[in-house]
Formats: structure tokens, sequence, C-alpha cells
């Protein structure tokens, strides 16, 4: 415990002492962080508090660790930490640069995931997953991408969540302080020591950076936290009597991991590009639902230190016990996640109008099926009159009461064609069909891109009877099923008129007399003796 206690405090001096250095390095540079629509700040702040960070957490463990005889064994049998060094450092550089000059998401993530192999190849990756009730999965060939996809979310949700002043660096010092705890639970003091030299280093930092910061740590302080955090909390499994499986980890970064996890699924189903920034993550929705700046970090305290606590007592219940408290978290999440508002974008009723209006694009739906072999017969008509006839066919399972076609004077050209079409089943009441309260009346036009054809017009009672789910959808099938019929068509037509105008010509020139024998030129006439 004297090392622990020694790391923690060195880190803690070390990084009281070189952020307030950082911040006016920062600041002498321009190195600041403007505020903006998503930001909550409202004037520059330097934003490279994560060179403090990485200072405080490597200086003392290079000046202290080899002092420590018990332990230069485990770090001279263990070469990969040296890959972790090199990881991390690959990933804070990364980070300042972005932070200096900015990088495309795609170099980003390209990085973060070389770094993330770099630790793989040096055997800190997932093998297993062992669950709490002593079942084990073997990863086998799905080691590669897990481990993978382990970094890049825990490096990621450590940024997301660098939102508000003092939360990634508390967040990450309560994760820091219960993987400490499951680290000596399962005897390995080495990565015990990494996760104290962490939670000083953060501690030290967040006397500058609660609320209100005068410095921010950066994409490199933010993903060098998450990097670290990912790969010891991964090398600390290893050997630990329960978290040989990602689960613990998993719960005790729950907070982070969560927002991450729930920010693809909310963008994806608004429509929103899955990596575009917004402000809906849960430090937004506390501030929305009212809560101070200070009042919003000390609740995400709150939630991950619940989610510590909740981790520790996994470890040491390995029964039916463990299955009991992983239900009872399960629902104190649902419940968080529907008290910030997430579940509206997943409400049942929301789900399953999502899923009928995709199985009806994909054609599932009968009704969908039925209606489509009406817009075929629609592309089979010959001729304007037969086209007219398959439309009144597709308005009548839509339940139209009444249907006008009027074509343009210059469609199809100069045959004489009916240019009006009425149906109507129903006698539409004359005073609901002038106030139009109740009525439905559409106008759509037959609009091809270089030209208008008519135009079709609609009307329906919707007291008498609503709209189904997909009228309006069925109405615009059909309008693009005549359109490109009345192309067809007027090119057919076209054809037959050129074809008429010719034959009539031929015909013409057949019946008209010639007199080739009456005319001889005279060059070529008989001699005259």
């Amino acid at each position: 415990m004297t090392i622990l206690l020694t790391i923690f405090l060195l880190s803690l001096l070390t990084a009281l002492l070189l952020t307030p250095l950082a911040a006016r390095w920062g600041t002498r540079l321009g190195l600041v962080d403007k505020p903006s629509g998503r930001k909550v700040h409202k004037k520059p702040i330097p934003r490279v508090g994560g060179v403090a960070i990485f200072l405080a957490f490597y200086i003392p463990l290079s000046v202290l660790l080899p002092l420590r005889t018990e332990l230069v064994p485990q770090i001279v049998l263990k070469p990969s930490l040296l890959w972790l060094l090199g990881g991390s450092v690959l990933v804070f550089l990364m980070g300042v640069v972005d932070d200096v000059r900015g990088l495309p998401p795609r170099v980003k993530f390209a990085l973060q995931g070389v770094a993330a192999f770099m630790a793989y190849l040096a055997g800190v990756r997932f093998s297993v997953i062992a669950l709490p009730w002593d079942s084990i999965v073997s990863l086998g060939a799905l080691s590669l991408p897990f481990s993978i996809f382990w970094f890049l979310l825990v490096v990621n949700a450590i940024n997301l969540i660098d939102g508000l002043d003092g939360l990634a660096a508390g967040v990450t010092l309560f994760a820091s302080m219960t993987l400490m705890a499951l680290s000596l639970l399962g005897q390995n003091t080495l990565m015990a020591v990494g996760f104290a030299g962490l939670a000083g280093a953060c501690l030290g930092f967040l006397r500058y950076n609660f609320n209100p910061a005068s410095i921010f740590m950066g994409d490199g302080g933010s993903y060098f936290l998450g990097y670290m955090l990912a790969s010891l909390s991964l090398l600390g499994s290893m050997k630990s009597q329960a978290t040989v499986a990602i689960l613990i980890p998993f719960i005790a970064l729950g907070l982070p991991l969560m927002d991450t996890l729930l920010a693809p699924i909310r963008r994806f189903f608004l429509g929103q590009p899955l990596f575009q920034p917004d402000r809906s993550h849960i430090h937004h929705r506390l501030l929305q639902m009212g809560f101070s700046h200070r009042k919003a970090v000390l609740v995400m305290y709150s939630a991950t230190i619940f989610f510590g606590l909740t981790a520790l007592l996994v470890v040491n219940m390995r029964d039916e016990r463990a299955g009991l408290i992983l239900v009872t978290l399960a629902v104190c999440l649902i419940f968080g996640i529907r008290k910030l508002g997430y579940l509206e974008y997943l409400a049942v009723d929301k789900m399953i109008g999502y899923f009928q209006d995709v199985t009806d694009e994909m054609g599932l739906n009968r009704d969908r099926r039925t209606f489509l072999s009406l817009q075929i017969a629609i592309g089979e008509a010959h001729d304007p009159q037969e086209l007219w006839d398959r439309i009144v066919d597709a308005l009548i399972p839509l339940r139209i009461d009444r249907a006008e076609l009027h074509f343009n004077d210059q469609c199809f050209g100069t045959s004489p064609l009916k240019k009006d079409y009425f149906w109507s089943p129903v006698e539409l009441p004359s005073d609901r069909s002038t106030c139009g309260h109740s009525l439905m009346a559409m106008e759509l036009p037959l609009v091809d891109q270089s030209k208008s054809f008519g135009t079709l017009s609609l009307k329906k009672d919707l007291i008498a009877d609503p709209i189904s789910h997909y009228t309006l959808r069925r109405i615009e099938h059909l309008r693009r099923s005549v359109v490109s019929k009345l192309i067809a068509l007027e090119d057919e037509i076209s054809v037959k008129e050129v074809t008429q105008r010719s034959q009539k010509v031929l015909q013409n020139l057949s019946t008209k007399p010639v007199g080739m024998n009456s005319f001889i030129p005279p060059a070529m006439g008989p001699k005259v003796p």
C-alpha cells in the first residue's frame, strides 16, 4: 500500500505544479478552446491540460518504480508495458496535434486502431470472457476485433464525455479508484500502481478543471486517459479473480461507455450522421433538465461511483447473487435512460411504425404487393382510356371518393384523344366539399423532368372513411407509375403518327401517274431519217 500511496501523492503534486504552467503556455501560444454552439463555456480557455496529465502520470512512475526492487522483475517480464508506453504516446501526440491543427475523423480512428493493435501484439487482449456464473466463453478469431473495439470504445468514450468542466477527469478518477481496488483483489500490484498514478494525475488536474475551469485537457488528455483506462483495465483483468472478462471493466466504466453506445443509436433513429457531434449527450440532457453545470457533473460523479460499487459487488459474488445485481443494474439503467428522454426514440409505437414502413418499402406487406400489381397493370395500358381504367382500379382500394384526370392541350401531340376523365363512386356531401374541413383534396401534377402532361385530382371524405397509414405513399407511387406510362404512351403515339404520315406519303406516290413511257428525253429518242 505504501507504493500506491506514494505514486498517488507524487502524481497529484506533479499535476498541481504542471497544470498552471500548461495553462500559461497554452494561452501564450493561442491554443485555446473558443466558445461555440456546442460548448457551454463563454470565453476562450486553454486546452493543453493533457500535457500536464501525461507528465504527471509518467514522471513519478519513471522515477519511483526502478527504486522498488519487488516491482522491477514484473516490469522486465512484461514487454507489453513498452508497447503500451508507445501506444499511449501515439494517442497523446495525436490528440495534441488534433488540438493544434485538427485531424480528420478517419485519421484519428486509424491512429487509434494502430495504437490498439500495438497493445494487441504485446498480449493486451481479450482471449476469453468469464461471466459471473463461472462460465467461460473463448473468443478465438474474434479476439483481435473485440480487443481493438474495446480500445476504440473506451478512448472515444472519455473524449465524448469531456463536455463539462471536470467531468472527464472526475469520471476517470473514480473509475481508476475502482479498477485499482479490483487489481488489488486480484493481487495485481503493478496494475494497481498504474491506476494510482492515473487517479493522482486526474485529481491534481481537477483542482484547475472543476467548474469554473481555467484549463481543459483537450483531445490529447482525453485520448491518453481513455487509452490508459482501456489498457490497464484489460491488463488488470488478466489475473484478477473475476475480471478475466470484459464484464467488470464494462461496469466500472459504465457511464462513459453508455453515453458512447447511445450516441450512434440516437443519431441512427434520427437520421443523422452517426459520428456528427450534437448536444444530446448525457451531460447535455442534464443541463436541459434544469441542472446547473456543477450539479450535472456531481450527478455523473455519483453515477460513476454507483457503477464502481456495483463492479466491486459482482467481483465478490460469483453466484446467483451476481446475476441479481446485474438485473438490478439493468433496471436502474433503463430507468435512467428513460428519465433522460432517450427511450422516446425506442418507444413501442415508433418502433412498430418504423418496421411497418421498412416492410412496406421492401414489399413484404401484402397490401403493398397487391398495389404493386395494380402499378404493373398501369404500365401495361395501351392507350389513355385503358390507362384511366387502370388508374380507377388502383384508386378503389385506396377508397378515393372522386378522381379527375385532365391532360394538357399539348399532350400527345395532335392526336384527337380524349383530354378529360372523371370518376366518382359516391356523392360527396356539398357542405364539406365547400368548407373543406373534412375533405382531403389533392392536385397531383403529372410532371416529368422536361414536360407536364396534366393533373390528377383526388378527393376523399375523411369523416366517412379516414385515410390509412400508407394512403399518401400509395398515391405518390400511383402518380409516378402514371407519369412513366404517359411518357411511354407519348412515344408510342409519336411513332404511330410518323408511321401514318410515311404510309400516306408512300400511298400518294404510288397512286399518282408518273408518265415514264410518254416522256423520252430528246437525246435518247429515235433518229428522224
